[in-house]
């Protein structure tokens, strides 16, 4: 069991490298990878033109357990909205424009990966929401 959690945090830590590469590459500048807080972690922080983006990477090998964006549940959307709140507060930063983008990467054996972009994939859920 030991062996899967290891493959998993390494299967996901080259999948955020690869996303950072993927919004580079798009006109993204990153900010920050793996912001850690006590309500969580946001895996990439960037700026796209004027707009902070909160990017959730999830990575997969397959598609045996369903697609990489399935795993954003309501929960976890909540998680993140917190956790953004809780950076842009720190930063002094509450009037920033900002949105929630996900990457999904599929990442097999057999070739490059397959990264999928969803800008804006959802709103901030919870009390305390911002950019409202």
């Amino acid at each position: 069991m030991a062996t899967r959690g290891f493959f998993n945090r390494l299967l996901g830590d080259r999948g955020e490298r690869a996303a950072a590469k993927f919004l580079r590459r798009q006109g993204y500048r990153i900010l920050a990878r793996q912001s850690r807080s006590r309500i969580g972690e946001i895996d990439l922080i960037a700026l796209d033109g004027g707009t902070l983006v909160f990017v959730e990477v999830k990575t997969r090998s397959s598609h045996a357990a369903g697609h990489p964006s399935e795993a954003i549940t309501l929960a976890k959307q909540k998680q993140l909205t917190r956790a953004a709140l809780a950076w842009l507060k720190r930063r002094r930063l509450l009037e920033q424009r900002g949105r929630f983008d996900v990457v999904a990467i599929t990442w097999n054996d057999s070739g490059p990966p397959q990264i999928e972009h969803y800008i804006n994939a959802f709103e901030p859920v919870g009390s305390g929401q911002m950019f409202s």
